[in-house]
């Protein structure tokens, strides 16, 4: 089996991973708002799944360079660069993480959370599919070795 079938099953497994950690973030946000969860439990639940979260994008996003998928590594690319810019402009605190307590309670903040949250679910989404329509592909096309 060719490197480009193994990125594409290898993407596809992870994306779905990534889907999931995303629903999970907002669920836990809409539990914020609707006041079945604190902020402290919120942050404390979502915060350790954001490094997570990064590295599994940036290594399917490594793989897509390593076998020269040029067009998945451009559509991915916005979102790496969005998470390293959120992630490099994250408030203060003594571990990883961007959620801060103080300021995830804001109604701005928490409507911000969520809407990247959907963004991210909706993204991710479409990448599955692609993913898949790829991953097929390589698995029904000739493979031409010279």
């Amino acid at each position: 089996m060719s490197l480009e079938l193994w990125a594409f099953i290898i993407a596809l497994i992870l994306d779905a991973v990534l889907i999931l950690m995303i629903v999970w973030h907002i669920i836990a946000f809409d539990e914020l708002k609707t006041d079945f969860k604190n902020p402290v439990d919120l942050c404390n639940n979502l915060n350790p799944l954001i490094l997570p979260e990064y590295g599994i994008h940036l290594f399917f996003c490594f793989l897509f360079l390593l076998d020269g998928q040029f067009f998945a590594l451009l559509l991915n690319l916005p979102v790496v660069m969005y998470n390293v810019y959120r992630y490099a402009n994250r408030p203060f605190m003594t571990g990883p993480g961007l959620y801060d307590p103080t300021t995830v309670m804001n109604s701005s903040e928490l409507a911000k959370h969520q809407k990247e949250g959907w963004a991210k679910l909706i993204f991710f989404i479409l990448c599955f599919f692609y993913y898949l329509y790829r991953m097929i592909y390589a698995l029904v096309s000739p493979s031409y070795t010279a």
